[in-house]
């Protein structure tokens, strides 16, 4: 059995952003790909020479939840091998722990473009780079049905 799971929070600063998200995590929900949350936390932010407040958002929980499931989903042995889009070396520790307690457990690692980083791969069992060509290849329709009948429209921002 394959499982495909989407580790994302929803943008809360950028109008135009939260639109492109919600019609991409939209046309996710269309097929069986799971969607974890995390959170989007506004941090104030104080100029210490003129004293402007502004706020800064933040993605928070994801990596938390990547780890999570990585580790949960090895310890109810519900993978042989896990395929991590990711670059993030905050991902390297669950790695770890998951080669350490399970070592029949394989943890690969694919980069998205210009995201390759040295600490994972040297964690993963394997590891691959993304070329955009192939993101490209596999991106939605230009229109997505939901189960509802509403046309999703693919934004033009989406290469």
């Amino acid at each position: 059995m394959v499982e495909v799971k989407y580790f994302t929070s929803r943008i809360t600063n950028n109008p135009q952003k939260q639109k492109r998200q919600s019609t991409y995590l939209e046309a996710l929900e269309t097929t069986e790909v799971k969607i974890i949350y995390g959170l989007y936390k506004a941090k104030k932010i104080e100029c210490g020479n003129c004293g402007h407040n502004w706020s800064i958002s933040n993605e928070k929980m994801t990596d938390v939840n990547i780890a999570t499931h990585l580790i949960v989903d090895a310890f109810h042995d519900r993978y042989d091998t896990a395929i991590l889009i990711s670059g993030d070396s905050d991902l390297v520790s669950p790695i770890k722990a998951v080669h350490h307690n399970f070592p029949c457990k394989v943890v690969s690692v694919f980069f998205p473009p210009y995201r390759h980083n040295n600490t994972v791969a040297g964690v993963a069992k394997g590891f691959q780079i993304i070329g955009r060509k192939k993101l490209f290849d596999n991106q939605f329709e230009k229109e997505v049905i939901k189960k509802d009948g509403y046309i999703l429209h693919k934004p033009a921002e989406w290469f």
